[in-house]
């Protein structure tokens, strides 16, 4: 029999029962993908993080949906430090996480963790058909970043009051839509549903930030941005816009600890 240590860190909030849920699995080496996504598609929460050590100050990490691997998840990565700070002890900041995207780093600071992540341009794109539909609300802009499309809704209100159609977005959409508006406390809200990849609505969301972050700098002439991502679990991040790279400010509270055997 083989046991794997599991915890469940919620990450971008400081209260239990916020921000989003990610499983993390630290490993010496790397299980089979066929395992790992069985793994996954058994905790059933929007991602699980697996990661292994590189050398003294740095690991690869990988991240799976329910469904499949994905290339960047920023919510899983800041779980992954918070095991890596608070229960493998590691006290030298910053670490190094190489994965599909490149080298990430993670610090921390008095409030929590601070990522440095690679920049999602968004490109403005024409609307696919059945989106509107869907969503049930009237777009004002739309964009593409990488597979990610991002759309535009007046205010807080239209956004906070979405209710898709989940079946027909999964019909529409390859990977994941990005909803936003201008906040009424914050600068910006969010939204992002994902049901194409198993994910019908991510509580909080590191990698749609990479693209809401230069939209909303450029837009509101601002480099240090307080974003609010609106699902029922509330997501709270302090984003800053430097040209090729993000960083995203947060915070992370442990929830359980246990052994996966099989």
């Amino acid at each position: 029999m083989t046991d794997l240590n599991i915890y469940q860190v919620a990450a971008f909030t400081n209260q239990s029962f916020g921000g989003n849920p990610a499983a993390v699995i630290p490993l010496e080496d790397w299980l089979s993908d066929s395992l790992m996504q069985k793994i996954a598609a058994e905790n059933n929460l929007s991602e699980t993080a697996f990661f292994v050590p590189l050398g003294q100050n740095e690991w690869h990490i990988r991240w799976f949906t329910p469904k499949v691997e994905v290339p960047l998840c920023g919510h899983a990565t800041l779980a992954s430090a918070a095991v890596i700070r608070s229960i493998m002890g590691h006290e030298n900041w910053p670490v190094t996480l190489q994965s599909a995207s490149g080298p990430l780093t993670v610090d921390t600071d008095a409030d929590g963790f601070v990522l440095d992540l690679p920049t999602n341009h968004p490109q403005p794109v024409g609307l696919p058909d059945g989106i509107e539909t869907a969503l049930g609300v009237r777009v004002v802009e739309s964009y593409i970043g990488n597979d990610i499309f991002m759309v535009v809704l007046p205010d807080e209100a239209s956004v906070s009051g979405l209710q898709p159609d989940f079946g027909a977005l999964a019909e529409v959409t390859t990977h994941g839509l990005i909803v936003t508006a201008p906040g009424d406390r914050v600068d910006f809200v969010s939204r992002f549903f994902a049901p194409a990849i198993g994910i019908d609505e991510d509580p909080v969301t590191g990698a749609a930030h990479c693209m809401l972050t230069p939209y909303w700098s450029k837009r509101l002439n601002k480099d240090k941005l307080e974003a609010r991502q609106v699902s029922s679990r509330v997501g709270v991040l302090l984003c800053e816009d430097h040209g090729d790279r993000v960083r995203l400010r947060g915070n992370a509270v442990f929830f359980l600890a246990g052994k996966i055997s099989f």
